[in-house]
């Protein structure tokens, strides 16, 4: 019976145990040099089970602590066995499965009836959470620049966190004196913890220091609460310290400007309608950045497949067919055009146009412009191209750089109805470290293209608008109002700035500053064909594409040009198609923004599988998937939607002869 209640007891025992969290107890014998543990020890150790309850050496108290620990606990307990009563240290054990967990042990020293220590028992509690819980704690007030700190009134020290020393320039600990924290305040300041006795109103405060490693004079802010302590009248500090010197400078600066209000107030009035007109045009760039990023994809998408189906069709007519079929075609594919250009410009203007930026030889794409120009604009206009040879070399997108000067060819020539005289130079402009220029632009070596007319010029109230999307001042159905906002997103996009000055019936000047560029200018192959390059059936590509009509036009496209063609509608389905290909398969087309997988992610696993294969990404809007700050990435050869036959064609046989 006797032997059924102790069973009994010791399950008890075990249950209370479990539930407060103890992963096991030990009992020391410390005149007999050995150690009984308890089951829930042993599997903690990785012991035998039978070893519970067996007398074991004591150094198996040690062999599964953390090597780190071990010394630091070794100490602590040889500490008990020399008269201390009390043991109470956390440390690391490493469990059978390779485990770190984290341990509260707690002990207590027994002594005989002539004060000699004898045993030494205790508990071992998985503080583990806790720890973890203490260290993501510890990680958000870093990043957060936040220190705290716990203080009991009448003690000599303060529970401070790591960041709290960080921030007042001592070495972390957990604990620092409350004399060597004060210490670091500029004399006059209030002390950061208050003297003994001293009962705060508020922990809501803000000090000067010097920090103690580097004597730098910084401001920190204090807020918490003051907790009493009921029956024993003192009182506890629970808070967080934080810098905030910036802010401090801030309200100085501020007060220097109120200081000087009457001298300066025409110059903040300046500054003010600059931030706040540069504040609108940021919102309105982000609005409608939003708006077109989110049709973009879509919208193009609908636009190839259009294009497509209209080109295929008129690549398909005869001699004997009724021209009106022929016009109406034509008429389609004009309407696709523009509706192509009007996503373009929206994703200029709102700098979300992927870019490829390239050393770019100034007077070379203007002289090579004189042709286009020459035809867009009426002969009752002058063009005169006036860009010297020595003009630096660019960093800039050269078609997009073409496409915005020709927008403000075209904007010119509509603000001369009667003719004029159109000219556009290119000059190089060094803006030296604090000069004042209306484009705020970084100091460095620019190239400024210049587009001015004669025409009828702008009123003040008018300038202010000019960038805005779809402001125009043409009649309806003239214009889109998005001329001025592609350039302006453009140059912006490319680092530079726009200037715009302009006189009623003076004529209006836009000037581009486009960075200088070291790189060399690659070699241009300027001959055209008619023809579209083609291919052969041993030249195998893989089409990837989520629109089934966008991917059975790119598909057929590429078949009629010869190529032999596999298709697949994700990114699984075309690894697996690469991995059977027994045929190695030498150019990947496919779509940059697709579920589950996205192109770039196609690509990577793909090369991994085919090393050497060439990657073409096709999108209308690829995102931030393969550019980087709105340029391509080095080495990312994309075909922007909706791309035309030709298009496709050439494209694709590049990559295949530059391999």
């Amino acid at each position: 019976m006797a032997d059924n209640t102790t069973s009994a007891t010791a399950e008890e025992l075990r249950g209370v145990l479990a539930a407060a969290g103890a992963c096991g107890a030990w009992d020391w014998d410390i005149a007999g040099d050995t150690l009984i543990v308890d089951p829930r020890f042993a599997e903690l150790y990785g012991l035998d089970p039978q070893d519970a309850g067996r007398a074991l050496p004591t150094a198996t108290f040690y062999q599964a602590i953390h090597a780190e620990d071990r010394a630091r606990i070794r100490i602590a307990v040889a500490g008990l066995l020399a008269g201390a009563e009390l043991f109470s240290k956390e440390f690391r054990v490493i469990a059978p499965n390779g485990a770190i967990l984290w341990m509260h042990g707690r002990g207590q020293g027994h002594r005989d009836e002539d004060d000699n220590a004898v045993r030494f028992t205790g508990l071992l509690i998985d503080v583990t959470d806790r720890k973890r819980t203490e260290e993501r704690l510890r990680v958000a007030q870093s990043a957060g620049g936040v220190g705290t700190f716990e203080y009991q009134d009448g003690f000599a020290t303060v529970s401070v966190s790591s960041e709290f020393c960080r921030l007042l320039g001592f070495h972390p600990t957990d604990r620092l004196p409350v004399r060597t924290i004060n210490a670091v305040l500029l004399d006059g300041e209030s002390p950061l913890i208050p003297p003994d006795g001293e009962t705060p109103a508020s922990l809501d405060g803000e000090f000067r220091i010097h920090r103690s490693d580097d004597g730098a004079e910084r401001w920190i802010a204090r807020r918490g609460e003051v907790i009493q302590d009921g029956e024993a009248g003192g009182y506890r500090l629970l808070g967080v310290v934080y810098d905030v010197t910036e802010a401090k400078r801030q309200e100085a600066r501020l007060r220097d400007l109120n200081d000087t209000l009457e001298q300066r107030v025409a110059e903040e009035i300046v500054e003010r309608l600059r931030t706040e007109e540069a504040l609108r045009q940021s919102q309105k760039m982000e609005a409608v950045g939003q708006l077109t990023g989110g049709i973009a994809h879509d919208f193009n998408n609908l636009l190839t497949i259009v294009s497509g189906s209209v080109e295929m069709a008129s690549r398909r007519l005869d001699r004997s067919s009724d021209p009106r079929v022929a016009r109406a075609l034509d008429n389609a594919m004009r309407g696709v055009e523009r509706a192509a250009a009007l996503t373009q410009r929206l994703l200029a203007f709102s700098r979300r146009q992927p870019l490829d930026p390239r050393a770019v030889d100034a007077p070379r794409l203007l002289a090579g412009m004189s042709d286009l120009l020459t035809r867009t604009i009426t002969e009752s206009i002058a063009i005169a191209i006036d860009a010297p040879d020595d003009v630096w070399t660019i960093e800039a997108d050269p078609h997009q750089l073409e496409n915005a000067i020709l927008n403000l060819g075209v904007n010119a020539r509509d603000a001369m109805p009667r003719g004029g005289q159109l000219t556009i130079s290119a000059r190089n402009r060094t803006i030296a470290a604090g000069e004042a220029t209306e484009s705020h632009v970084p100091p460095g070596d620019y190239v400024a293209i210049a587009v001015a007319d004669s025409g009828i010029g702008m009123a003040p109230e008018t300038i202010t608008k000019v960038f805005d999307p779809f402001f125009t001042t043409k009649e309806v159905g003239k214009g889109t109002g998005l001329g001025l906002s592609m350039v302006y997103g453009f140059v912006k996009q490319s680092g530079g700035a726009v200037d715009i000055v302009s006189t009623v019936d003076a004529g209006t000047t836009v000037t581009l500053l486009l960075a200088r560029s070291s790189a060399a200018v690659e070699a241009i192959d300027d001959r055209q064909s008619d023809d579209e390059p083609q291919g052969s059936s041993s030249e195998t590509l893989l089409v990837v594409e989520d629109d089934d009509d966008v991917r059975a036009y790119t598909v057929a496209t590429l078949r009629e040009l010869g190529y032999r063609v596999i298709e697949a509608h994700d990114g699984a389905s075309a690894l697996r198609l690469l991995e059977r290909q027994e045929q190695g398969v030498q150019l990947l087309v496919t779509d940059v923004v697709m579920p589950a997988m996205s192109g770039s992610e196609l690509a990577q696993a793909a090369r991994a599988l085919v090393p050497d294969l060439l990657v073409l990404y096709t999108s209308g809007y690829p995102r931030d998937a393969i550019t980087r700050d709105g340029r391509l990435s080095p080495g990312v050869d994309l075909l922007a939607k909706p791309f035309t036959f030709k298009g496709l064609a050439i494209k694709v046989r590049e990559l295949l002869d530059r391999a």
